[in-house]
């Protein structure tokens, strides 16, 4: 069944790759590393799914942990602060520390205050399900005891001791799953490893085999053998590794760990599940096995200036929101150079754990949105058969717009209140369901409605089209228009060193070409429009309805999106609707679209 999805896990992967090649290449050369890289999928099935799967299937929530000497240094070099992702703090395009200076920075890592039981612990009271942490990052150095190279915490470090053997200690005592990250192409500090040194101290040349014979190997099959029972081995970026050295190290895998699961940056297709984008949950349910890992500030390690921590309502969110396009949320801390998790990260953390304590059946082995999206109030995920509606913006006016629904109800509650509370009264009126709901939130971070279908939920009969609700914003992406004479595609960009930025657009626009899109209006009447693009200039737009009803203006571009005021948009009558953009005046090649935005007048 899984192979009709086989094109979009290639895009999918080859998404992944724009974000994960390396730095110092230009675009064409990571274009071309692209087509080379992943002509083959990953391997995704439903045999995975149902067996060494279905402990990822099911848990939903994991964390990440990226911890290493750049911890240390925490984004700072020679009394300079240098921006970004702090774990390629050591990389020429960043602070460029050459691998002589790079190694004395051990003789100073003392991280005394790690407590493997504390960090277990804190992502069991989180809600997570499992840890995943660097063994080794790009820059070489080995957070374990391992004997294919003395660059470890144990030889190295004053520390002097394997926290990977703790850490697995504690998980494994607590039921958590435990897995390692291995960058395996990469390694900036070991003759022959990708962007790392090219010849050997006497001179001789170090091919890529040196290094992945003499280190890469032998300690991937350290982390395999030494830890006890692992369920993930992560590795990143496999760039142009030759596909026999993937292979190898996949045989390998699976030979010491039959259980453990790859994700799909292994390389050549060899994964057991798509690992998406950094930092981004996509607009559209994916029918694979599948996962976001994102960060929980801005930088994935420790950086001293970085404390902008995602709230416990943000996480809850994109939890929320990735499990409802059927995938699994891999959420990273960054302890510092003491081995300590920050105090606000671990504060939030704690908050979205207490959430998901009340509320697991909206995570834990839940199902994704038959909608196939998230609504304008918030996200959907299913159990048996219930549909629990996830609001993030509670109305204000004690309606909830439920757009599409056409299944039979049995019962609409409250989840977490008594039981002569919480059930709600409800109508239809067209295909949409309205909720009389109370006016104060039931919960102040994020309230949950159970709807109770007749009908199991995976099987909810839904009209997908996208709601024009009455009482909240609706923004409608770009990803959901049908688009002709012009170009849909999406487009990654960063803004601090590493922060990765990704959206749909449109863009080189012809004559006639237009995107657009299909609406579900339940009240007719007047709107806000605004649209949300990025250009040079004044640009003008026109915005058309299936209705005849048309708004055109001109208003400012800048290279970064905005939402500008286009004016106000009429739907003469209730149902299903087409509204269309087209670009007036402007480069056509520099205008692009990212979303239109339909507003109530309140």
């Amino acid at each position: 069944m899984l192979k009709n999805h086989n094109p979009y896990i290639k895009l999918l992967c080859v998404v992944m790759l724009f974000s994960f090649q390396v730095f110092s290449q230009e675009k064409k050369e990571i274009d071309q590393g692209m087509d080379e890289m992943w002509g083959e999928t990953s391997v995704i099935n439903n045999n995975i799914r149902e067996g060494r799967g279905k402990f990822f299937d099911e848990s939903n929530f994991g964390m990440f942990i990226h911890w290493g000497l750049y911890s240390h240094l925490a984004g700072k070099w020679n009394d300079k602060t240098y921006y970004g992702i702090g774990e390629w703090l050591m990389h020429k395009r960043v602070a460029d520390i050459s691998t002589e200076d790079y190694k004395k920075v051990a003789k100073d890592f003392n991280p005394t205050k790690f407590d493997a039981k504390a960090i277990a612990q804190l992502a069991k009271d989180a809600g997570m399900k499992y840890i995943i942490i660097t063994s080794k990052h790009h820059e070489g150095f080995a957070m374990f005891d391992s004997k294919a190279s003395d660059f470890n915490i144990v030889d190295a470090t004053p520390f002097g001791r394997d926290p990977m053997k703790e850490l697995s200690a504690a998980c494994h005592e607590l039921g958590l799953g435990f897995g390692f990250y291995y960058s395996h192409y990469q390694d900036w500090t070991t003759p022959g490893g990708a962007n790392g040194p090219t010849t050997h101290k006497n001179g001789k040349e170090a091919p890529f085999k040196d290094y992945f014979y003499n280190k890469c190997k032998p300690q991937v099959k350290e982390i395999c053998s030494n830890y006890g029972t692992i369920d993930f081995v992560w590795f990143d970026t496999p760039g142009g590794m030759p596909k026999e050295y993937v292979v190898e190290l996949a045989d390998m895998v699976r030979e010491l760990q039959p259980n453990t699961m790859l994700c799909s940056r292994i390389g050549y297709g060899l994964g057991d599940y798509v690992s998406h984008g950094d930092m981004e949950v996509p607009p559209t349910n994916l029918d694979v096995l599948w996962e976001s890992c994102d960060t929980n500030n801005d930088s994935w390690s420790y950086a001293w200036y970085d404390n902008n921590f995602k709230s416990p309502k943000e996480i809850l969110h994109r939890l929320i929101s990735t499990v409802g396009r059927g995938g699994t949320y891999l959420f990273n801390v960054g302890p510092n150079g003491e081995g300590s998790v920050p105090k606000i990260g671990v504060q939030f953390l704690e908050e979205a754990g207490q959430w998901i304590q009340n509320y697991p059946q909206v995570i834990y082995g839940a199902g994704s949105s038959p909608w196939g999206h998230a609504l304008s109030w918030g996200d959907v995920t299913t159990q048996d058969h219930s549909l629990y509606l996830s609001v993030f913006d509670w109305p204000q006016d004690g309606k909830l717009y439920v757009p599409g629904l056409e299944s039979e109800i049995a019962s609409v509650n409250i989840v977490g209140k008594n039981k002569n509370q919480s059930e709600l009264k409800y109508n239809r009126k067209n295909n949409w369901i309205v909720i009389d709901v109370p006016f104060e939130k039931p919960n102040a971070t994020v309230s949950v409605i159970e709807v109770v279908l007749k009908t199991k939920a995976e099987k909810a009969k839904v009209d997908k089209a996208l709601g024009i609700y009455p009482n909240i914003k609706t923004e409608m992406l770009t990803d959901f228009a049908t688009v002709s004479n012009a170009t849909k595609n999406s487009v990654r960009w960063m803004e601090k060193f590493g922060e990765w930025k990704k959206t749909t657009q449109v863009s080189l626009w012809e004559k006639n070409g237009k995107a657009e899109w299909e609406v579900n209006v339940l009240k007719p009447g007047y709107y806000y429009l605004d649209l949300n693009y990025s250009g040079q200039g004044r640009l003008v737009w026109k915005t058309t309805t299936d209705e005849g009803v048309e708004v055109q203006n001109q208003q400012a571009a800048t290279e970064k999106y905005n939402a500008y005021p286009m004016g106000i948009i009429e739907f003469k009558t209730a149902g299903k609707h087409t509204i269309s953009v087209s670009l007036v005046e402007g480069n056509p090649e520099t205008s692009s679209l990212k979303s239109i935005i339909i507003k109530p007048i309140q």
